[in-house]
């Protein structure tokens, strides 16, 4: 089932606060706030298509760049214990 996305819609015209609603692709849009009552529109999105992975992708989301970038920090496992290698996360002591 698809996953649409309603806005309210303000007595100016534009879009208020919105939210989620899966709904049957037969099933027609909604008009109002399932619980508010309050007038609502479908709003048109694009799509979303998971991107296929392969043996290059893999290798790039878990670079360093890229998990830093997303908020991850990585350690590496030495001789002396564990080094951070990417991200703000705390020191380790070593060993």
């Amino acid at each position: 089932m698809p996953l649409y996305i309603y806005e309210e819609v303000l007595p100016d015209g534009t879009g208020g606060n919105t939210f989620e609603l899966l709904q049957s692709i037969h099933d027609p849009a909604l008009t109002k706030h399932p619980e508010t009552k309050v007038p609502v529109r479908r709003k048109v999105t694009a799509p979303w298509t998971p991107k296929p992975f392969n043996k290059i992708d893999k290798k790039e989301q878990l670079s360093d760049r890229s998990l830093e970038k997303l908020g991850f920090t990585k350690y590496v496992k030495t001789k002396n214990g564990y080094e951070k290698t990417a991200g703000d996360g705390p020191e380790l002591k070593k060993h």
